[in-house]
């Protein structure tokens, strides 16, 4: 009797060792998946970004599409959320094909400046060609995939528009836009790609920015 009961004991015990060393395996499977789910999101994250330029392809598919978003969807609904008046100088980084960097060279006039940024050249190409055209003297193109070149206080307006979700180096990225910056300039942000709460915590977390004020289409952030 004692032997079956002794028996029984040892089974219930040696099933808990299992299911425990079950449940251990499994996190670690878990957490194993979980890191590599998280490590093809960076390498992903990575084959696009401002380090790394697009195909001439897919930068040329991605203008095409931007042709007909903005017939139906003018870019300067959103610029005139931000505030841009004549005289000001504006940053358009990760300026593409330059669907806001020619509104804001229209908006700022001749008294302003706008300084289209990108890494691809044909971006940079597309954005002369086009001020070119329209003679709008008051642009000018900067290729760099981080520091900009240009002086510390010297912006009033920084647009970061879809193109914080393809940095490689976002704190570096904010570092240089704080520093262009005048101290009471305008970080305009959207990014169709990120939720509100993780555009908030992204600008604002290492103390550079702080929230403005949220508009339709965009988010004002101010020196921290």
């Amino acid at each position: 009797m004692r032997g079956a009961q002794a028996t029984k004991q040892s089974r219930r015990e040696g099933a808990i060792i299992r299911l425990l060393r079950f449940a251990r395996n499994d996190r670690a499977r878990r957490m194993k998946s979980g890191r590599a789910r998280k490590a093809v999101a960076k390498k992903q994250r990575e084959e696009i970004t401002m380090h790394r330029p697009m195909s001439n392809f897919h930068f040329k598919l991605m203008s095409f599409g931007y042709r007909f978003r903005d017939l139906f969807l003018p870019r300067s609904n959103a610029l005139n959320e931000v505030g841009i008046r004549a005289g000001f100088h504006v940053m358009d980084y990760g300026c593409g094909p330059g669907s806001y960097s020619i509104i804001a060279a229209e908006m700022v006039g001749t008294t302003g400046k706008v300084y289209a940024l990108d890494i691809h050249p044909l971006a940079v190409q597309r954005v002369e060609n086009i001020a070119s055209r329209k003679k709008l003297g008051n642009v000018v193109t900067i290729r760099s995939d981080c520091k900009t070149g240009l002086p510390d206080d010297s912006v009033d307006v920084v647009l970061l528009y879809d193109t914080f979700h393809t940095l490689s180096d976002p704190d570096g990225i904010l570092e240089e836009l704080h520093r262009v910056l005048k101290p009471n300039g305008i970080l305009s942000f959207s990014d169709h790609h990120m939720k509100e709460d993780e555009i908030i915590s992204e600008v604002t977390d290492r103390g550079l920015f702080r929230l403005s004020t949220r508009a339709k289409s965009t988010y004002s952030f101010s020196r921290g």
